[in-house]
């Protein structure tokens, strides 16, 4: 009998999505290994969407609204607006420093027990200093 890949529950960041779609650079390439990555399962949120959608479909850039559509109906969870959740982001950005858009995306993660957190974003950011899930970037040094 064959083994199965482990599956990776996995929350990517803003930015990991919009360098995959840009594929220009090394670091955009490592982003869309990311999304490639077939043992990987993605949870998605509503403050993903947000900060991802809406320029794209109002800038009518009808190639990358539907490179993050196409991501979005890949997803295995979408987790919503949830007061819990968002009431936790207060005690996370207050212990590591977040900004308030990446308290918000590591709560969900947290919330919906995530393997991994991958981001663009160099380690040298405050979200890398969170011990409650591990946090990956692609970033080059």
């Amino acid at each position: 009998m064959t083994r199965q890949p482990e599956r990776i529950l996995t929350y990517v960041d803003t930015c990991l999505l919009m360098a995959a779609f840009r594929n220009k650079s090394e670091r955009d390439w490592a982003a869309a290994e990311i999304l490639e990555d077939e043992r990987r399962v993605f949870i998605t949120s509503d403050a993903l969407w947000l900060e991802l959608m809406p320029k794209a479909v109002y800038n009518k850039c009808t190639d990358e609204a539907a490179f993050y559509a196409d991501f979005f109906g890949r997803a295995e969870q979408h987790q919503s607006w949830n007061l819990a959740v968002l009431q936790s982001t207060r005690r996370l950005a207050a212990a590591y420093g977040l900004s308030a858009m990446d308290a918000i995306h590591i709560a969900h993660a947290i919330d919906a027990g995530v393997d991994e957190f991958v981001s663009a974003e160099r380690i040298t950011k405050p979200m890398f200093r969170v011990l409650e899930l591990p946090m990956t970037s692609i970033a080059l040094a």
